[in-house]
């Protein structure tokens, strides 16, 4: 069953985020806690950690904003 990746409420206001960058590629293999993206909220960048281990199936681009819960791919 495949994990959802999803873009989390990192501030008490935030409401949306910019996916600045992946920091693995579509396709490769993750590992639980292992830095997968850049998140971009409130003038702060965070990484954000693959929450299971398998294979990343990117299914948001970077450079784009969006709202917090938003599925931006999976890991299988």
């Amino acid at each position: 069953m495949a994990t959802e990746i999803l873009l989390p409420k990192i501030g008490f206001s935030m409401n949306e985020g910019v996916l600045a960058e992946w920091l693995a590629e579509d396709g490769a293999s993750v590992t639980e806690g292992q830095p997968l993206f850049l998140l971009e909220a409130d003038k702060s960048a965070n990484e954000v950690e693959a929450p299971a281990s398998g294979t990343l199936r990117i299914g948001a681009e970077a450079g784009e904003t969006y709202t917090v819960g938003a599925v931006l791919g999976t890991i299988e």
